[in-house]
């Protein structure tokens, strides 16, 4: 890598500043707008949501760090300026991967369950990630070797780290409270697991992981499929603190491909026992796609 580990500890600084910086716009956003019209919600064309808090997020966070890191050594691949029709690879080897609003529909909703994720990749893999959860007045953040660490509102930091569950029977599943198609509904009834949590936005999921409340999350693309911006902040923050990340084939993911979308099974999970719940994952699929 062309960047010291001296100026990694100074880029991840610089992130965490911008999570709390975008932690205080959304959070603004969220407790004064009460009608959907204030937060001006637009539909895009494909996909979900998008409101006036998404685009002053996104503006902040791209202004904080190509302010400080510019644009010749950094590319920049955010979901509220990534263009489908140009869906081709940023042709530099450090790319920020940013979702300034994880869970717009839950942040519409006032569920409180949102998020913000920012990332930096060094030739597709995660090397600096932040996981920001406004209403928990919660940031998460890891860099690439050394550990995951959660930081409150007082400035206040601890490690932390993923549970000790290692049997597929004591672990529990991490789904959001809606978009499940009937093939992910089918897989998550059959997986021999505890039992089932509910939380919205990625990165607020894998943040139960983190937090020992939940051991496993699975993303199983559909007619649509969760994006880079979804996974590669919350994939680091996960593995960082012992846990595992990958396509249900035991393959990592990469970011900045091109095509955005993670199509297949990925799973994230403590790590105990990955292999096989990606095993057991696997051969349901092949069950349920077979009997059509």
């Amino acid at each position: 890598m062309n960047i010291d580990t001296e100026r990694l500890a100074d880029i991840l600084k610089l992130t965490r500043s911008v999570a709390w910086g975008t932690v205080d716009i959304l959070s603004s956003y969220y407790s004064g707008g009460d009608k959907e019209d204030e937060l001006d919600v637009q539909q895009k064309k494909k996909g979900g949501p998008v409101t006036s808090a998404d685009l002053a997020a996104n503006h902040y966070i791209l202004e904080q760090l190509q302010a400080q890191l510019g644009t010749e050594e950094f590319g920049y691949l955010s979901e509220e300026t990534f263009d489908v029709k140009k869906a081709e690879p940023i042709a530099k080897d450090w790319v920020w991967i940013i979702d300034p609003l994880d869970g717009t529909r839950d942040f519409i909703d006032k569920t409180g369950e949102y998020g913000l994720h920012i990332a930096l990749a060094y030739q597709g893999r995660p090397v600096i990630a932040v996981v920001g959860i406004p209403e928990a007045g919660k940031i998460y953040y890891a860099s690439k070797g050394n550990g995951t660490f959660v930081e409150t509102r007082d400035g206040q930091v601890r490690q932390i780290k993923v549970s000790e569950r290692n049997v597929p029977e004591e672990m529990y599943l991490i789904v959001s409270r809606t978009h499940r198609d009937e093939r992910f509904q089918k897989l998550i009834d059959r997986l021999p697991l505890k039992g089932k949590k509910y939380m919205g936005s990625v990165g607020g999921k894998i943040s139960t992981i983190l937090e020992q409340e939940s051991d496993l999350y699975i993303s199983l693309s559909g007619k649509s499929a969760a994006k880079d911006w979804d996974f590669a902040a919350p994939e680091l923050i996960l593995t960082e603190a012992g846990g595992e990340f990958s396509y249900a084939d035991g393959k990592p993911v990469f970011y900045n491909q091109g095509d955005v979308k993670k199509w297949g099974c990925i799973m994230a999970t403590n790590g105990h026992c990955h292999q096989l719940v990606c095993e057991k994952a696997t051969e349901i699929i092949a069950e349920i796609d077979s009997n059509g």
